[in-house]
């Protein structure tokens, strides 16, 4: 038999389609027939009718139809299925044949070309003799014809044609060539297939007409037979509910059949095929859960019928190939659009596949003998080159009795030579392959892991070591993270297996070492020595420069674990840096280290330092599941202070310098692939534990924490640093901070230096309101920086005291953070060495409030003392300021001033009101000065006042100036200005002369209307009521003698005042200059001033 014989066939694997043949079409020579068939085949597209077509000659012969049998009754079948039926159906017998022809309905040649037309129609026939196959025609024309029914001449010779060819009318068809060839080709396309449909229906009937003559004892075969066809000419009739159903009793009925050895195989390969149609079928319709059941089922019914026990790797390979197809058509399914899930997924199919395949390999190997020759004739070869039926052996086709053949033994021994042939690793391989990536996409790691080991295993039997090699040591990495001993003991064995025989010697090392570790599960396995690895491995080792190995063994399991630790995350430049490494042999026997070194990042100064070799005959020695620690130390370096230094890599040499030797090297601070999975297993146990781990010897293993960095910090530094302040600080104050630094050094602190200032990293706008400086004598301008650097202090013998003083001035009231640092560098010994320390102290930084030392407050009011919103041009008006002391000491006033801008002095000259004032805590001083606002030039309404300035300064500091900008006033001009001239004081029933003044401070002429309102306390006389005209600039005077009635406090008689040429002035606004109200003394005795006072 074939070696593709469990091979799909591709006529039952392709979807089946109506098979329409086309003559008559020159698409070589012709353009016009070139197009009309691309239009046909090319891009079609999904929503187009599934045909198949096909450019036939018009002669062409097809297969010759068998004559129709009448009857069944004394029919024996031969087999089931026929190994050419699906592709004659397919391929060679047509359902619809078209022939096209030139011919317009003009032509002046009509008649000859007629009977042309129907001699070709009629050789179509003739070669078609026997079949249903219907034959159309299609005119090619080269106008567009008109609507049915316009053009009478064509209706006439269409229905001569038809006579003529003896076609109906539904089976002739116009195709013009024009612009719209395609649609026309899309429904001439529609056409065929209702033609197809028909012709594929009539052959089911026929099919079916057969059942009635059939018996169940002798014609079993047919029954699986003609279910078989009529589904299968349902699917290319594109019916395929009709076609799955009747797969399912073709299915049913083989599994009917009568079985025994000699047509086993025919049976399941029918089976295989009948079950591979019935799942591609549930998938179309989208029921995966029906195409697995299915499937399920089919493989139960199966996989006991193995037939012949000398060829049951037949059976294995069938089963793999099962499998297989339903594992490519869940595939497919998948790419279509079903969703598969973790647990069903393609993969477990190609799993069970290759398990299939294997165990094919195992019965080939255990059945086929080796030595044995080919028999003579082969039994394998058949006069046609094939096979008659599905599912037979070459040696007896269309044997059904159970009795064996003669020729048996011999067709038996020559599948056994045969199979001897097939590659089956690589089939293997294959299936494994699809499995991985399948479990690789629906996110299977364990299953894709364990699928490689078994990949690398094939390959390893294919004596492909190096791609065998690669997809272990791939696999391996993850069953060392997680601990999976047997599993990685038996691929280290297999890989061991794999760098042996490829005489590698670095992977040979490697493995070697591992099996010995901690990982290892089983006993050692003597490795298999062959002639072609001794050979391989003396070439090897003849090569110069392979006498030295160095093995990164950070991926691995080594059989010598390694640890290393610094004592502390930080050591002090003046420590010596302590580190140690511990080391344990997971082997069975002692092991000897030659060198043991530690790589720090700083090379060059203390990797000299980290260095253990043996001298002589001694070497350091490695007892089984021993902790052993070795202890270095080195001096840092003080240009490292403040770096970290870090372990890089720790080194073990086992050999000696003289023969082969191996580095086993480490990253970092060491450990493996499975130390981090370790670490975490310990601190489990010791929380579950509580105080078991103190029981723990002191050496343990699993106790030891790595620490593969540490810091060189400065020197501890020994001196004192005190600081003395009074807070709070006073703005623009000259804050003393007082700074006390005492040595406590057995030696001379050299060199010392003071930062001392606002700390770094506040807001911006603190570092331009903050000044630092030395000089207390005098207030620091704005040109002191905020942080004075690196001040120098000389140097400082052990038990002396340096004091010193720094000012702080703040021009803001935010919170502030002060540092103070002090530097020095001091002779030091460090195991021997001398070094020179520089040793930083950090005092504290603190933060404190600066405060308002004074708060002012302006005002602005009348003469008469009463406040006022709006200051009147060229009219005299008071300013007002308090200043009230918020410092918690008493403050002395020097001196203040008043800076002027606008306003100027209604007194000859300014003076301090304030001059040697001391104000104590929550007191207030007050100034006054009288002002006016001269007419100003301009428009503007608002203008600025100016400047009030005032020193003092507190207890032992300098002068101290505030400056207060003074609020903007707002100006308005009066028409009018009234003031009166009237006595301090009046008394009861004594005269009191009031003189007003009325002066005009526009350009008009002012008509002012006054009258004198009637007071219950005052009789006056004078002008009641008055009518008055006032130039421009000149004043008025209006005398008034004012009689009081009662004493005390009494209000005056109120001036009622109108100005007619200026309606928006009331008189509210021009009497608010005049005093209100006036004392009045009793009459009788006269009182002194104390009693004035009282009142």
């Amino acid at each position: 038999m074939a070696g593709s014989q469990w091979e799909l066939p591709p006529e039952l694997c392709c979807r089946p389609m109506a098979f329409v043949a086309l003559t008559g079409l020159d698409v070589v020579y012709n353009a016009v027939h070139r197009a009309i068939w691309d239009a046909f085949c090319a891009n079609r597209r999904a929503d187009r009718v599934p045909i198949s077509f096909k450019v036939l000659p018009g002669d062409h012969e097809y297969p010759k139809c068998r004559t129709k049998r009448t009857s069944y009754e004394w029919y024996i079948p031969k087999g089931i299925l026929k190994t050419g039926w699906m592709n004659k159906h397919l391929n060679l017998v047509p359902a619809l044949v078209v022939l096209f022809y030139e011919l317009d309905w003009d032509d002046p040649q009509w008649k000859e070309k007629q009977s042309e037309c129907a001699t070709k129609v009629e050789i179509v026939r003739t070669s078609l003799q026997g079949r249903n196959t219907k034959v159309a025609v299609v005119l090619i024309q080269k106008k567009t014809p008109l609507p049915p029914g316009e053009d009478l001449v064509a209706s006439e010779r269409a229905a001569a044609l038809c006579n003529a060819c003896d076609l109906s009318g539904k089976s002739l068809f116009v195709l013009p060539h024009t612009d719209h060839l395609v649609g026309y080709i899309i429904r001439l396309e529609n056409a065929f297939y209702e033609h197809a449909q028909t012709y594929y229906y009539t052959e089911i009937r026929r099919v079916k007409s057969h059942k009635e003559f059939l018996n169940k004892t002798t014609h079993q075969l047919l029954f699986v037979r003609h279910q078989f066809k009529i589904a299968f000419f349902s699917e290319l009739k594109q019916d395929t509910q009709n076609a799955l159903k009747y797969y399912r009793t073709a299915y049913s009925l083989v599994h009917e059949l009568r079985a025994h050895e000699t047509n086993m195989l025919e049976i399941k390969t029918m089976a295989g095929f009948i079950n591979y149609k019935i799942c591609r079928l549930c998938f179309q319709h989208n029921t995966p859960l029906d195409a697995i059941a299915q499937f399920r089922k089919h493989i139960d019914l199966c996989k006991k019928k193995i037939g012949s026990a000398e060829l049951a790797f037949e059976h294995s390979a069938w089963m793999s190939k099962q499998f297989q197809s339903f594992g490519e058509l869940f595939d497919e399914a998948i790419k279509l659009g079903l969703t598969a899930i973790q647990t069903q997924n393609p993969g477990f199919y190609y799993q069970q596949a290759a398990c299939y395949s294997q165990e094919r390999k195992q019965l080939a190997q255990q059945l086929c003998r080796a030595g044995a020759s080919p028999p003579s004739p082969d039994p394998l070869d058949t006069q046609s080159g094939g096979l008659d039926f599905y599912g037979q052996r070459p040696w007896r086709q269309g044997h059904q009795s159970k009795n064996k053949h003669t020729k048996e033994k011999t067709g038996i021994l020559a599948l056994q030579i045969k199979e001897r042939d097939v590659p089956h690793s690589e089939l293997i391989i294959a299936l494994l392959s699809n499995a991985v990536a399948q479990f690789k996409k629906y996110k299977c790691p364990r299953m894709k892991s364990h699928l490689m080991v078994l990949m690398g295993e094939e390959y390893y039997h294919a004596k492909d070591y190096t791609k065998a090699l690669k997809l272990l040591d791939y696999v391996m990495c993850d069953y060392r993270t997680e601990r999976w001993w047997g599993l990685l003991t038996a691929i280290l064995t297999t890989a061991l297996r794999c760098a042996y025989l490829m005489a590698s010697v670095k992977d040979y090392i490697i493995y070697c070492m591992e099996l010995l570790g901690r990982g290892k599960q089983q006993g050692y396995n003597r490795i298999l020595n062959t002639d072609a690895a001794r050979l391989l491995w003396n070439d090897r080792m003849a090569l110069a420069g392979s006498n030295e190995f160095t093995i990164e063994v950070q991926d691995y399991i080594p059989f010598i674990q390694c640890k290393a630790k610094f004592l502390s995350p930080s050591f002090h430049v003046d420590q010596p840096i302590q580190l140690q490494v511990f080391l344990q042999a997971d082997c069975p026997h002692p092991v000897s280290l030659n060198k043991l070194a530690v790589s720090l990042s700083n090379q060059v100064h203390y990797n000299q330092w980290c260095v253990l070799e043996s001298s002589g005959q001694d070497s350091v020695s490695l007892l089984p599941r021993k902790t052993k620690c070795f202890n270095f130390s080195f001096v840092a370096k003080t240009e490292d202070v403040g770096k970290k230094i870090e372990m890089t890599g720790i080194e073990v040499m086992l050999g000696g310098d003289t023969g082969r030797c191996v580095f086993l090297s480490w990253r970092g601070a060491g450990g493996d692939a499975a130390s981090t999975h370790e670490a975490l297993q310990t601190s489990r146990s010791s929380r579950r534990w509580g105080r078991g781990v103190e029981t723990r010897p002191v050496l343990d293993w699993h106790s030891v924490i790595m620490q593969h960095s540490t810091m060189i910090i400065s020197r501890v530094p020994k001196i004192l640093v005190q600081l003395s302040h009074q807070p709070p600080a006073l703005i623009n104050e000259m804050y003393c901070i007082g700074l006390t630094v005492k040595s406590q050094e057995e030696g001379v602190a050299k060199d010392l230096k003071l930062t001392a200032g606002l700390k770094p990293g506040q807001d911006a706008n603190l570092g331009q309101t903050t000044h630092v400086t030395l000089n207390g004598s005098k207030v620091c301008d704005d040109t002191a920086p905020a942080l004075l650097p690196d001040v120098p202090l000389g140097d400082l013998k052990p038990g002396e005291k340096l004091e010193s003083c720094i000012y702080v001035k703040c021009v803001s009231t935010a919170p502030r953070v002060f540092l103070f640092h002090v530097a020095y560098s001091i002779d030091t010994t460090v195991d021997g060495r001398q070094i020179v320390c520089k040793c930083h102290k950090v005092e504290n930084s603190f933060s404190f409030n600066s405060l308002t030392q004074l708060t002012l407050t302006t005002i602005f009011i009348y003469m008469k003392f009463e406040p006022l919103d709006r200051v009147a041009v060229d009219i005299p008006f008071l300013f007002m300021i308090d200043i009230v002391s918020s410092s918690p000491w008493p403050l002395l006033l020097a001196s203040s001033s008043l800076q002027l801008l606008t306003m100027t002095s209604n007194t000859p000259q300014l003076q301090s009101q304030l001059q040697e004032v001391v104000l104590q805590t929550g007191e207030c001083a007050s100034e006054c000065f009288c002002l006016r606002c001269p007419p100003l030039t301009n428009s503007n309404t608002t203008v600025a006042t100016g400047q009030y300035l005032i020193s003092w300064r507190s207890a032992d500091s300098p002068l101290i100036q505030s400056t207060v900008t003074l609020p903007h006033v707002i100006l308005e001009s009066v028409p009018l200005y009234i003031h009166a001239d009237l006595p301090s004081y009046g008394r009861v029933r004594e005269s009191l002369p009031v003189r007003y003044h009325i002066e005009n401070r526009t350009a008009l002429v002012q008509e002012v209307e006054m009258a004198v309102e009637p007071s219950d306390a005052f009789m006056f006389s004078g002008l009641k009521q008055v009518r008055l005209r006032i130039l421009p600039g000149s004043e008025q005077q209006m005398l008034y003698n004012y009689y009081p009635l009662m004493a005390g406090y009494q209000t005056l008689p109120q001036l009622n005042i109108s100005l007619p040429r200026c309606p928006t002035t009331d008189t509210h606004t021009l009497r608010r200059f005049l005093p209100q109200r006036i004392f009045v003394k009793p009459q009788g005795r006269q009182l002194d001033d104390a009693s004035i006072a009282a009142a």
